[in-house]
């Protein structure tokens, strides 16, 4: 598959990443100014997000709701998003006609790593959702069986951090109140 070449002039980067999600089918993301490009999830990354997201919808207050393929802006720039693979938001954000939610309005952020992520990519990635001030960040990862819960944003960190293995239950902090189940998200297989 060939991408076209497209030469971003200074606040073009979100047109050149649509061109590039409707060229390709990849996911694109602007994360620091940087485009970053994943395929759409499958398997057992999407999954995981299935999972996920029943045990949430099932438990969570009302007033809440849970999506996928939703960005969140950073705050000041509309040209710098990322797009979780589920993202907690006010029920309304359906009737809503705006094309990146407000990075205040997230409860809670799932990433799940996928089979091919680096190291600094994950790290970036968190560091970006910190920066943007979502609340709580959850991130999956398939690959060895863990998950890490960020809380607490501040200052473009996050001082809250537990972590656990598959089969450890993950609390979640208010407005949620439960912990949700690891002990039935699959595993990649080998590499």
């Amino acid at each position: 598959m060939t991408v076209p070449a497209m030469h971003p002039r200074p606040g073009n980067l979100r047109v050149v990443a649509e061109q590039i999600e409707q060229a390709t089918g990849l996911r694109v993301e602007i994360l620091g100014g940087s485009l970053v490009m994943s395929p759409t999830p499958r398997g057992k990354h999407a999954g995981t997000i299935r999972r996920l997201r029943q045990q949430l919808e099932s438990r969570m207050p009302p007033e809440l709701a849970a999506y996928e393929v939703t960005s969140i802006a950073l705050p000041d720039d509309e040209d710098d998003y990322c797009t979780p693979d589920l993202v907690v938001l006010p029920e309304e954000w359906d009737q809503d006609d705006a094309w990146l939610a407000d990075p205040a309005d997230a409860e809670l952020a799932v990433e799940v790593i996928s089979k091919s992520e680096k190291t600094r990519q994950i790290a970036d990635k968190n560091g970006w959702y910190a920066v943007a001030g979502v609340r709580v960040l959850l991130v999956v990862d398939p690959r060895y069986g863990r998950w890490a819960l960020h809380t607490a944003p501040k200052d473009g960190t996050y001082h809250g951090h537990f972590d656990g293995t598959y089969g450890d239950a993950i609390p979640l902090p208010s407005p949620f109140g439960f912990a949700l189940d690891t002990g039935c998200l699959p595993l990649y297989g080998a590499r």
